[in-house]
């Protein structure tokens, strides 16, 4: 989930160079990119996302600049939060139509395990909102994703600063950590209120003869994080290594 990271570098982020658009990797491969309204489209795409994370982070300081304290941060930046995250659903579309070229199935992991973070555990259970956890996977978030969206758009214009790519593809060894460890605390903390309120379980009976208990999958989310976290991770040191001693390569021959 962390996103799974988030996430994350490839989201880890995301499916590496593809996900929202775009990306070095593509080029890199010699494949046809997307046609030109395709590309203009992205390019937009990302400029918003990017500004909409921005717009995220800025309200985190006037919050802490306002309050002079970091507790409960989460009410003024909930709604762009909301709504910037849920609207990285489109890039599940632009994989199904194929303007960018990841993993239908991948991408729709990746995005909906942020999405189902933020609406089915931090959203639904209004306690954990003033958790201090829940700052650890939104600033790692809101960090992460600035330079992602950054990437891309750079990247779809064919002119990728290094600092972007070496931010890509460095900090994730920070912010993935940093990302997994808040959403693990923040799903933890939820998991009383879940128990105690019920919170989307269906008991037996009734009439679809079917039962669901919200507090068990939630542990069951929890305990997927220690198969997917280390594989992960690891993925993105490797990727990481390649990509930037491939750059170096490009320097040297330059």
């Amino acid at each position: 989930m962390a996103a799974v990271a988030a996430t994350a570098a490839t989201k880890g982020n995301g499916g590496g160079s593809g996900r929202a658009g775009g990306g070095e990797g593509s080029g890199l491969r010699k494949k046809k990119g997307p046609g030109p309204v395709a590309t203009a489209y992205l390019v937009i795409y990302n400029v918003v996302m990017t500004a909409g994370w921005l717009v995220i982070a800025v309200g985190f300081v006037r919050a802490y600049l306002a309050k002079g304290s970091y507790h409960s941060l989460y009410y003024s930046i909930e709604k762009p939060l909301k709504f910037f995250q849920t609207g990285a659903l489109l890039e599940v579309l632009h994989c199904a139509i194929g303007i960018v070229p990841s993993s239908v199935v991948l991408t729709s992991f990746q995005v909906m395990s942020r999405v189902f973070l933020i609406w089915a555990v931090t959203h639904s259970v209004k306690e954990v909102q003033s958790e201090d956890s829940v700052l650890l996977f939104v600033i790692a978030w809101t960090i992460t994703e600035i330079i992602r969206y950054s990437f891309y758009t750079f990247s779809l214009l064919n002119h990728l600063p290094y600092i972007i790519k070496w931010a890509r593809y460095t900090l994730f060894i920070v912010l993935y950590p940093m990302g997994v460890s808040g959403e693990l605390l923040t799903i933890y903390a939820a998991l009383p209120f879940v128990r105690q309120a019920g919170l989307y379980s269906i008991s037996l009976p009734n009439k679809y003869n079917f039962s669901f208990d919200y507090y068990a999958f939630l542990i069951l989310v929890m305990i997927s994080y220690i198969p997917l976290f280390p594989q992960l991770y690891f993925h993105m040191l490797h990727q990481r290594r390649k990509v930037l001693s491939r750059t170096e390569e490009h320097k040297k021959f330059d």
